[in-house]
């Protein structure tokens, strides 16, 4: 039996927003699987998963480039230590020439985008140079780019968020479609365009934990089944751009404002910075007491 301990349950009360005993008593369940023991509190009790941008932190900046004529665009997630780090001027214009080198030269990974030039040096002495000008590590992270249809651009958050959407049609509603995009990171971030393209192990999951929680209210086999098919098609249309209530005019769902204004979203791209990072939390009191200590 795996040892559950006080930040196992910590950890999960926070992702679930539930009691610390049932926490608990899931993860002992769970024989300390902390995924598991998330579907077991979701299936007795209904709770929403986590969404991952909660759990997730880390500075800096998304470099966002789009070429004059729309037909190229890129992102690059550029990390720092410090939120003031992020919001210097050198920082943001390092992470803008990043995201137009990906664009530009189409590099294979980060560690080819750093042996582009920028300004005559290469991108990996320019990091350096920051570095220690600022006085704090900073990195390239991952990068995105579209270079087919046409592509629209929106950063929110100074920064914090960047999407790029590829499409066919009016750039407005393209950069409106963008700008939703980022909004939905708030509420219920989509994953892809349409239903059809939802990855199936998503669908299977979300259909295990649909059967599970409706098989407990002991209604007849064809009532659960009614409801888990409906469930899964309110699951599609959270988690798809086409399904979601367009932001501007939530009357509407996005697939019905592009349709009105025959335009086609083909694929999009959204970061958000941190995301997939666990942030290090620092126990500054601890600290001083140590160092008292060593005086």
């Amino acid at each position: 039996m795996a040892e559950v301990t006080a930040s196992m349950v910590k950890e999960l009360r926070e992702m679930t927003g539930l009691g610390m005993m049932e926490c608990k008593k899931a993860l002992t369940e769970a024989d300390g699987d902390m995924k598991k023991a998330e579907e077991l509190l979701r299936i007795k009790s209904g709770a929403k998963a986590l969404k991952a941008a909660s759990r997730q932190a880390a500075e800096g900046t998304v470099g966002v480039y789009l070429s004059a004529d729309g037909s190229k665009g890129a992102l690059v997630e550029f990390n720092s230590e410090t939120d003031f780090a992020s919001k210097n001027a050198d920082f943001l214009g390092l992470a803008a020439a990043l995201a137009k080198n990906v664009a530009e030269n189409n590099p294979a990974d980060v560690a080819a985008l750093m042996e582009t030039m920028i300004d005559g040096e290469k991108a990996e002495a320019k990091r350096a140079a920051l570095v220690q000008k600022i006085g704090e590590n900073m990195n390239a992270r991952r990068f995105a780019r579209i270079a087919s249809n046409t592509v629209a651009s929106y950063v929110h958050g100074g920064g914090r968020i960047g999407v790029l959407v590829e499409y066919t049609g009016s750039v407005d509603i393209a950069r409106d479609v963008a700008m939703h995009l980022a909004a939905s990171v708030a509420s219920t971030r989509a994953v892809c365009v349409s239903k059809e393209q939802v990855p199936a192990e998503l669908i299977e999951n979300e259909r295990k934990i649909f059967s599970a929680q409706a098989a407990e209210s002991g209604k007849p086999a064809d009532i659960v089944a009614k409801m888990v098919e409906g469930r899964i098609n309110k699951y599609l249309a959270e988690v798809t751009l086409l399904g979601q209530p367009f932001v501007k005019d939530p009357e509407q769902t996005v697939e019905k404002v592009l349709k009105a204004a025959n335009t086609t979203v083909h694929s999009f791209q959204l970061y958000v910075v941190g995301e997939g990072i666990e942030k290090k939390v620092v126990d500054y009191a601890a600290e001083v007491a140590a160092a008292a200590q060593g005086l």
